[in-house]
């Protein structure tokens, strides 16, 4: 019960790395918001989510994480649920494939929006709050292999998340004197629900990643709880890829 008597917010946690964040917080001794843009997807992970906890500990609030009033909902129901906010991991994110030379401006901006407009302001409301604690906080933004190495037509979604562990880096000036951590984990192929119904996607990754496998869930979460664990406190404006190996050769997914 690593977390226990601890209180977080999950953005972008209705299925996958998401969800399974918010399961092992839950089920390690946390309250947890579980946050995703599809409400009954939302309440669906929740209840899943208590049910295997035995407890009511995880409360589901949907919205769209690239608004910043529903980033200002989501800490401050933390807030008013739980009476403090120790853990923030911002999970949202949207990936929209596209060409570098058709790319819609609608598709960049949106892009942009969700992940990097959502990573920074919820990181900025949250530190608002975890400056006024006295235990500070620990906050983890999610980034991805596509933010080291080029991707085919994700120029946009790389550039975003390349641009996330600068913040992360940048950040350590402002928050270490509020006692706040900040770190990234760079996940690689990841079987989950969307990538799991991808014909082939695991006989290619597994393939072509050195470890012989896409990583599951639970590696990108070991990863992603630790970082945020008391454990971590001292490592601050990191950024962890989680990728079986495959950043060190990077062959393309054909």
């Amino acid at each position: 019960m690593q977390f226990n008597h601890q209180s977080a917010v999950v953005t972008g946690a209705g299925v996958g790395i998401g969800f399974e964040l918010c399961r092992r917080l839950v089920l390690d001794g946390a309250s947890v918001i579980l946050n995703d843009i599809d409400p009954h997807l939302a309440a669906s992970a929740a209840k899943k989510i208590n049910e295997e906890a035995g407890a009511d500990r995880c409360i589901s609030i949907a919205g769209d994480t690239g608004e910043i009033e529903i980033i200002k909902s989501l800490v401050g129901q933390a807030v008013e649920r739980f009476g403090k906010l120790d853990i923030v991991i911002a999970n949202a994110g949207i990936t929209l494939f596209g060409d570098f030379l058709n790319y819609k401006p609608e598709a960049f901006y949106r892009v942009l929006q969700v992940n990097l407009g959502g990573s920074f302001f919820l990181t900025q409301q949250a530190a608002q709050v975890m400056k006024g604690q006295e235990s500070g906080g620990s906050i983890l933004l999610m980034s991805s292999v596509t933010g080291h190495q080029a991707h085919r037509n994700l120029a946009a979604y790389g550039m975003t998340k390349a641009a996330l562990e600068m913040l992360v880096k940048n950040l350590v000036i402002e928050l270490s004197p509020l006692r706040i951590n900040i770190n990234a984990v760079a996940p690689g192929a990841t079987l989950k629900e969307r990538t799991i119904g991808d014909e082939g996607y695991e006989k290619t990754w597994s393939r072509i990643t050195p470890m012989g496998r896409p990583a599951t869930t639970k590696d990108i979460a070991d990863a992603a709880l630790f970082l945020v664990s008391n454990n971590a406190r001292h490592i601050t404006g990191q950024s962890l890829v989680v990728d079986g190996g495959w950043t060190s050769v990077s062959p393309e997914p054909f």
